[in-house]
């Protein structure tokens, strides 16, 4: 399993993007989280295949109907033991 950590920059905080992100990555069957950041942007981390993450990371670049994304930042990270599921997290 890959795991892909994404730091999405814009209007994405108050736009349902983190519910959005939820439901799509369950969707895709990809495990992981997405939460807020204090510097307005939304961090996600997202485990599974490399098709599964490549179809994702193009939602992301888009996200839900009224987002604008200027950047998305991408690593890759480890899994950690307790996921296992996708779920939104308390702001960081």
């Amino acid at each position: 399993m890959i795991c892909r950590r994404f730091l999405v920059s814009g209007l994405v905080q108050g736009v349902f993007y983190r519910a959005s992100t939820r439901q799509q990555a369950r969707q895709q069957g990809l495990v992981g989280w997405v939460r807020n950041r204090y510097d307005g942007r939304v961090e996600v981390l997202a485990c599974g295949d490399e098709d599964q993450l490549e179809a994702f990371a193009k939602w992301l670049e888009i996200g839900p109907e009224h987002a604008k994304v200027t950047n998305i930042e991408v690593s890759t990270e480890n899994l950690p033991a307790t996921v296992t599921t996708f779920e939104v997290l308390p702001t960081a």
